[in-house]
């Protein structure tokens, strides 16, 4: 009975265990993620104002912001889902999955679609995160769909 009761509390525990909230993380301390679109490389910047982590899902933020490429600048509003965690003693890395959908304004607007990865270390010292890298990898495409390309993202 006692081996009952404590494996109901561990996993009692274990199910209202909590992410804690990273949604300051997307927001890339106010700078643009700077990559490629598209199969010349040519240059993409995205930039998240805005980063809420999902009351009812701990996993999953709402994210919103603006995406340039050229002379297009586009608003987004989407989601970021956190797939995965890999905890080593003074790295983690968080796996992922995004989706990002910009305003419908005409043939250059589309959907962002792919996974990340961030990996940063911790500071056991100064109880802080240091040496964030975030990559983001995926595609864009279109809303009519003739458009599509493919995306690689990385924070500064």
């Amino acid at each position: 009975m006692k081996k009952f009761l404590l494996l109901f509390i561990l996993v009692a525990q274990f199910v209202s265990a909590q992410m804690p909230d990273i949604s300051t993380v997307w927001l890339n301390n106010s700078k643009p993620y700077i990559g490629t679109i598209g199969n010349k490389g040519q240059d993409l910047k995205m930039k998240i104002n805005i980063s809420e982590q999902n009351k009812k899902n701990d996993q999953e933020y709402f994210v919103s912001g603006y995406s340039l490429v050229d002379t297009n600048y586009s608003k987004f509003e989407g989601k970021i889902t956190i797939t995965k965690y890999r905890d080593a003693k003074r790295k983690g890395t968080v796996f992922g999955e995004y989706e990002l959908a910009e305003e419908n304004k005409g043939k250059h607007s589309g959907l962002f679609k792919g996974k990340f990865i961030y990996t940063f270390r911790w500071n056991k010292k100064t109880e802080k995160v240091e040496g964030q890298y975030i990559e983001l990898i995926g595609n864009w495409k279109s809303y009519d769909g003739i458009l599509d390309f493919k995306t690689h993202l990385k924070n500064q």
